[in-house]
């Protein structure tokens, strides 16, 4: 696979040239070990954010829920402690 890219090719020159790297296909596999590596922890997010939703869900089925009022209650409190904390 050949892809023409001028600004990359730029920037991947510099990379090699900077001594970082040996050869621009260091770069590139570098740069996508990144990626892949981004990619991974987005799906794992995902997953993570998806199972805490269906764990409310879950509650909400079971009749566990509070007010509106009680639930900005308790998130603000919790931010309120998380700024003292800093």
């Amino acid at each position: 696979m050949n892809i023409s890219l001028p600004e990359l090719e730029r920037r991947i020159s510099e990379k090699v040239d900077s001594g970082l790297y040996s050869t621009a296909s260091e770069v590139v596999r570098e740069a996508l070990r990144r990626l892949f590596e981004s990619d991974a922890e987005r799906e794992r997010l995902i997953r993570q954010l998806n199972a805490e939703l269906q764990e409310g869900v879950d509650q909400l089925d079971q009749g566990k829920s509070v007010s509106g009022s009680e639930a900005y209650r308790r998130v603000t409190q919790t931010i309120e402690r998380r700024r003292r904390a800093k």
